[in-house]
């Protein structure tokens, strides 16, 4: 069976609506992401800001912060369900591959993890590069190579040990970790001064059951197939995925570190 994005969407949209308010709860683990990334973007008071793929809006939030009054924040997501968890911030519901808004909309334009869960990436970056501003910025992160990034790959990893093969390959969340392959993306797309730098970053968990609902409160559409499976399959998972995580383990639990791949642009 050959891929099919738009099916591809419907799991990822149908996960994380799912998630709804676990999402943004569990993602309080990341905040040093969050910060990186907004540091990277150099905002300023009164600038138009974009968050895509924006998940119940945390970015755009801490954003708003630095733009003030007379800026502005949009939030934008696949999910309903994830924007729903932002009353207060100006919300569109939109795929990120054709994207609602006016050419030169925005200044900024922030896409934290979010590029490698687009199937067509170079749309997306097109559609990017298209509402930004001529002297506007782009600023996103990424995930590194899977090997850095236990975080996710220790639970990937259990899954491909305990579960069949799926019938339908995903587009790999890691194909962006290598720096140079996410700079020859962001230059296809007609993007320039691209600057990419590593960040590296923990996060604890008290046991293995922490982790794999931390895993599944994060997961969109990989968890969305999960709770498909049989019950005794999901319990299976959940008691198997300590023989992967037995390498991180540290006095009181796990400790898992990881690193993102930060990038800023700017149209050419």
């Amino acid at each position: 069976m050959s891929f099919d994005s738009t099916q591809f969407k419907k799991l990822e949209r149908a996960g994380y609506n799912r998630l709804g308010a676990r999402y943004l709860a569990a993602s309080a683990a990341r905040q040093s992401i969050a910060d990186t990334l907004l540091a990277a973007a150099g905002l300023e008071p009164g600038q138009r800001l974009l968050d895509l793929a924006s998940g119940p809006g945390l970015l755009a939030q801490e954003a708003r912060k630095t733009l003030g009054s007379d800026g502005l924040a949009v939030a934008s997501d696949i999910s309903e369900g994830q924007l729903a968890c932002c009353p207060d911030l100006l919300r569109v519901a939109a795929d990120g591959e054709a994207l609602p808004f006016a050419a030169r909309s925005f200044q900024r334009v922030l896409c934290g993890l979010g590029l490698m869960f687009f199937p067509d990436e170079q749309a997306a970056l097109r559609e990017m590069r298209r509402v930004l501003t001529p002297d506007g910025r782009l600023a996103l992160s990424v995930w590194g190579a899977a090997s850095e990034v236990p975080l996710v790959e220790t639970a990937l990893a259990c899954m491909r040990r305990v579960l069949p093969p799926p019938k339908v390959v995903r587009p790999s969340i890691f194909r962006f970790g290598d720096a140079d392959e996410l700079a020859r993306r962001l230059a296809s797309a007609d993007f320039s001064g691209i600057e990419i730098r590593p960040f590296r970053f923990a996060v604890n968990f008290r046991d293995a059951a922490g982790y794999w609902q931390g895993f599944l409160d994060l997961a969109g559409g990989a968890a969305e197939s999960l709770s498909r499976l049989p019950a005794d399959k999901q319990q299976e998972l959940a008691g198997a995925v300590g023989e992967e995580l037995a390498p991180h383990a540290v006095a009181g639990g796990y400790r898992l570190t990881s690193t993102i791949l930060v990038a800023t642009a700017g149209p050419v």
